[in-house]
């Protein structure tokens, strides 16, 4: 039977993945899809959408890891395992959400995509009462 930390630090790991997808493919799908997909104007899917970024972007600035990794790595240890590098899961999906660089690059562009983000809300506003 597996640990119950590892588990939980593996799904803590999926919704990480999840939200590094929507996040990126979010801002993507209200270009391509402004004029084809109303969905993507929907009030409330472009606040979270916004506000989601905004606050990667803002903990960057302030030098704070993600409250997920944080939960995640802390897991890992109840667990016994070293951080990253013990199950399938964990192994694959940390390569594509975690990059060895310096901070000032994660800062830059978390402050970019932000940027983007935001100017989104402007070139393709969000319209009430759709969601």
């Amino acid at each position: 039977m597996s640990n119950p930390a590892a588990v939980l630090a593996d799904a803590i790991l999926v919704l990480h993945v999840g939200i590094v997808a929507f996040v990126i493919l979010g801002a993507l799908a209200v270009f391509v899809g402004r004029t084809r997909w109303p969905w993507v104007r929907g009030f409330r899917w472009r606040l979270t959408h916004v506000l989601l970024m905004v606050f990667i972007a803002l903990q960057a600035w302030l030098g704070a890891l993600c409250p997920l990794t944080v939960w995640e790595q802390a897991l890992r240890r109840r667990a016994g395992q070293a951080s990253y590098g013990e199950s399938f899961i964990e192994h694959w999906l940390s390569r594509v959400i975690f990059f060895d660089a310096p901070w000032w690059s994660f800062v830059a562009a978390y402050s970019a995509f932000a940027g983007l983000v935001i100017a989104a809300w402007f070139v393709v506003p969000p319209r009430r009462g759709m969601g």
